[in-house]
């Protein structure tokens, strides 16, 4: 791994994930102590952070491809039932966030105090779980072959 470097955009993306986690959390603490309006601040960053992952993310799966694993065969089926439970997790957490957001812009707040909780623990472990696929792909073991979502399709 001599002279290996990690690759830009999922560095970049995996740090909005991360500070989009910090800033929900930043917001759960925020409405604890019933200060409203910089918990409606705070989740917007977080959201924005999200929306800047998502666009780096789907960007990269689009115009670059995606990485395989590139450690060894004996655990990848290991990694595969991992990135699957990930995967899982972010979607669940996706579709749980923004309707937690949607019924705080509107004022929906029984709803919200019931679904805000439960999609923060799903955002935490989706960055959690994130961070961990960038570490496999990445840190601890150099990622295998990207190919390219066109070239995979189209063949070109």
């Amino acid at each position: 791994m001599e002279g290996y470097t990690v690759p830009i955009l999922p560095t970049i993306s995996t740090i909005f994930i991360v500070l989009s986690a910090i800033f929900v959390a930043i917001g759960w603490y925020l409405i604890s102590k019933r200060k409203i309006e910089a918990h409606k601040k705070t989740m917007f960053v977080a959201a924005i952070f999200a929306i800047i992952f998502f666009i780096i993310y789907s960007s990269r799966t689009i115009f670059v491809g995606n990485t395989s694993f590139g450690g060894p065969d004996s655990i990848k089926i290991y990694y595969t039932l991992f990135l699957i439970f990930h995967i899982t997790l972010a979607t669940i957490g996706a579709v749980m966030g923004i309707i937690s957001l949607w019924t705080g812009y509107k004022n929906n707040l029984a709803k919200h105090r019931k679904l805000g909780p439960i999609t923060s623990v799903i955002w935490f472990a989706t960055a959690i779980t994130g961070v961990a696929v960038y570490s496999l792909l990445y840190i601890i073991y150099q990622g295998g072959e990207t190919t390219s979502v066109f070239r995979a399709i189209l063949g070109f």
